[in-house]
Formats: C-alpha cells, structure tokens, sequence
C-alpha cells in the first residue's frame, strides 16, 4: 500500500510540473526571440571545403518560455549545416528557451566551386518561427574558388600567376636547375604541417599595389578578436636550401609560420621591400647564407626577430622589431654569432660580414644578442637602436635608446611598423646609404631627399587609425 501511494504522490507532482511548464508558456505573438546578429557573416572561405564554425545566440528577454515551433533554412541548397542547442539537423521543431536565457546555434558550410576567379556570394535565410510570426537570420558565406597543389616538386622553369590562389598541401619544392616565379598579387595559403623548399631559385614579382602573399590557410578568428592571421605555427615555414642561388623575394609578405625564413649553408638570396613575420621560431634565420635584406620589415617570433650565424649580410632600411603576441619573446629582436674569435662556434666557417644601414632595431626585450664586435666584420652605420651606447669603429652615427614610435599597440593586435608623428627615425636616415632598391617601401612611397630609418617612408593613413 505504502509503495502504491508513493507511485500516486510522484505521478500528481509530475503531472504538475508538466502543467506548469505548459502554462510557463508565452504563446502571445509577441513573444518572439531575438538574435545577436541580423546577418551571420562568415568571410571569404575556400570553395569545396568545410568552412570555420560560426555562430550566432537566441535570445528569450521574456518572462515566460517560449517555444520556437519551427526552423528552418529556407532554401533546398543545403549549402549550411547547423546546430541548435546541440542538436545537428536542417530542420527543427518545438525549440524552447526558459525565461531569460538563451541558446546558441552553430553554422558551418561548404561552398561549390564558382568556376570564374571573382569571389562569389552563398545566401540563405534561416527562418525561426514562433507563435505564427517568422524571423529571421540571413547566412551569409563568399566563395573563392583555389588551386591545389599536393606535393607539388618544381623540376623545370614554372610560373604561378595570380589568376586564382593556390592551398599548398604537403609540400612545395623548387628542384636544383629550377626557377619557380610567382606573379605579383599572387597567394599561397599553406595547409598545416607543408612548407615550401627551395633547392633552386625562387622569384617572386610582388608590387606596391599587388603583394606576393605566403600565409596559412585558415581563416576567420581564432577565439574572440583573434584572428587566425595574427596566429604563428600554421604552416612549417619557407626553406632555402644549401647551394640553392639567385632567388630574390620582392614585395612579399610571408607569416604564420613554424620556422619562418630559413637559408642554410651556402645558401644566397636577396629581399626587396618584403614583411617576414609572425613565426614561433625565428622569423628570419640564417646560417652561413649570403642574404641581401632591402625595405624589409624582420618582426614577431616567438624566439627573435632575426638571428645570423656566419655568412654575409647586406642589410639596408629595414625594421626589426618584436612585441610577439602569445609569449614574452625568448631572444633578443636581432642575434649574431660566429662573428670574431671570441664569439667562435668552432665550425671552422667564415665569421660573419654584415652591414646594417639605415635600419632600426627595437621591441621587447634587448635589442642586440651579447657580444662585443670589435675586431669584427659587422657594422651598424646611422641605425636607430634600443640599447645605450656609443660611436666605435662597428657603431657609426647611430640614434641610441630611442623610440621608434611604431603605430603598434601589442593589447590591441595591432602590430604596424610604420612611423608615428614625433618618431626620432623620421628624416633621419642618410640618403647616400640607401640603395638603388630602396628608393620606394612596402607601400611604394618614394624615399625623396628627408628618407626616414627602417623599412618605412609612408606613414599610418588617417582613414586607418585606431
């Protein structure tokens, strides 16, 4: 009897709990949800491959719970996939949201292929009915179509124009003997764990108006305000192999890599008005190359901006700095080593010969790696630097302990080399320094007759100010 009067009391507070459930229920039209966006914009994803999830919240700002009897996306493409309150589908039914809450709702996609270069637009509608009133969210996703190269290995002259951008997946590499050319305003987005070798010549014809870009393939933001742009260790990196000659890199961006820039013994390669940046290694690292860096910007990686061991450099205006976003950088912003006998690795290579001209050296940390280079082969003439110091034979007219004044703001992921107004580096590098090379920057600004240090002569438009 005892136990029968117990399954009754449970029945009566069970069937209770439904009817007031039922009757927490707002079924007035004009209970109706609302959205944290009108239009779910996703960016411009690669076509036939599953895009970043996005997602957006629905709000209940009522008093009683509403009940959402219907989404749905209105089209039949089934371009988008979704997912409500953790449920995967295309179509929902009787969704509820208790009194001051909320659900999320998830959105992916994967675009067919446009068929023309032009960057083409993916619409749908995803309708949410309730009480007999619709609303709605506009998805919205563009499609660009790519080229894919697996493994591709350049063993005769070959020429990537920019007609569509290229994912690189495996590997990239330039076979002795080769040339591979990369047209101006051309891109390749490399897929995780690729690289691009250079075993012959690399050129690329980058220009003020059309960069050559090497970035990682992932777009959209990471967490928040981030973005995968800002986010290193996407892809392995871009590898000068020993003996490989006559590459030269202009008007070319390469980021978010594991490695950076690396040229290995024997190595030679030139950089005209080039961004080598954003790497959890170096950003720029060479062992007994023969590198040429002109107009360059050398900045944001995880262990310094640059380090040479041996080998020569010809270094003119170029900027070297690091305010690295994800750790406190571990090495000073520029490295030497291998360059007298007090700083002998014992290898047995050259010291290093370098010559840094016009450029500035700053960021966290120390500017400069320990090591005195009197008797040395390196020179820094007219630089701005970070450190104290003072004219010696290796130090010649340069700015110390100066602030560059970079439109950089490290809190806000803004990470832009170029000059503030007031910055000591203005009108401060000597004309006869600057090479032929050098005579625009990145931005093709002209140096004219008052050039500034580093890789910068045009300043932060107005219109870009944060």
């Amino acid at each position: 009897m005892k136990t029968l009067l117990k399954i009754f009391f449970a029945l009566i507070v069970q069937s209770s709990l439904y009817s007031c459930i039922e009757d927490g229920i707002d079924t007035s039209p004009s209970a109706q949800p609302e959205f944290s966006v009108d239009t779910l914009k996703m960016g411009v994803v690669f076509t036939d491959q599953p895009t970043p999830t996005s997602r957006f919240m629905v709000y209940n700002r009522h008093d009683k719970v509403i009940s959402i009897s219907n989404i749905s996306l209105r089209s039949g493409e089934r371009y988008f996939r979704l997912n409500v309150d953790g449920f995967s589908g295309t179509y929902f039914q009787n969704v509820e949201i208790r009194p001051k809450d909320s659900i999320y709702v998830f959105v992916e996609a994967t675009l067919r292929p446009n068929g023309v270069p032009e960057l083409t637009d993916f619409n749908d509608v995803l309708d949410f009915t309730t009480n007999g009133v619709t609303k709605s969210v506009v998805l919205n996703a563009t499609g660009q179509d790519v080229e894919r190269l697996r493994g591709l290995r350049v063993e005769s002259d070959m020429r990537l124009d920019a007609t569509y951008p290229y994912q690189v997946y495996d590997s990239l590499v330039v076979a002795p003997g080769a040339t591979l050319t990369i047209g101006e305003g051309a891109s390749l987005h490399f897929h995780d764990k690729s690289f691009m070798r250079v075993e012959g010549t690399l050129i690329t014809e980058g220009t003020p108006e059309r960069p050559v870009s090497m970035a990682g393939d992932r777009t959209g933001n990471v967490v928040g305000d981030i973005s995968f742009d800002l986010m290193s260790s996407q892809w392995e990196g871009l590898f000068f192999a020993t003996g490989s000659s006559g590459s030269r890199l202009s008007h070319t961006v390469v980021r978010n890599t594991n490695y950076g820039v690396v040229a290995d013994s024997l190595s030679q390669a030139t950089f005209v008005n080039c961004r080598l940046r954003n790497s959890a290694a170096y950003a720029l690292y060479g062992r007994y190359a023969d590198l040429t860096l002109i107009g360059c910007e050398i900045a944001e990686a995880a262990e310094g901006a640059m380090s040479l061991t041996g080998g020569k450099a010809a270094v003119d205006n170029c900027t070297f700095a690091n305010y690295y976003l994800f750790v406190y950088p571990r090495g000073p912003v520029v490295q030497l080593y291998h360059f007298n006998s007090k700083n002998d690795n014992e290898s047995k290579m050259p010291y290093l010969e370098a010559s840094f001209n016009n450029c500035i050296v700053y960021g966290l940390g120390t500017d400069l790696s320990a090591g005195d280079l009197t008797d040395s082969a390196v020179y820094f003439r007219r630089c701005l630097l970070k450190s104290e110091g003072k004219v010696d034979d290796n130090f010649i007219d340069c700015l110390w302990a100066s602030d560059p004044l970079y439109n950089t703001v490290r809190n806000d992921y803004l990470f832009d080399y170029r000059l503030m107004d007031g910055s000591p580096a203005l009108g401060a590098a000597k004309p006869e320094l600057i090479p032929a090379d050098a005579a625009v920057d990145f931005y093709g600004t002209p140096r004219g007759t008052t050039p500034n240090l580093g890789a910068y002569q045009a300043q932060k438009p107005a219109a870009e100010e944060d």
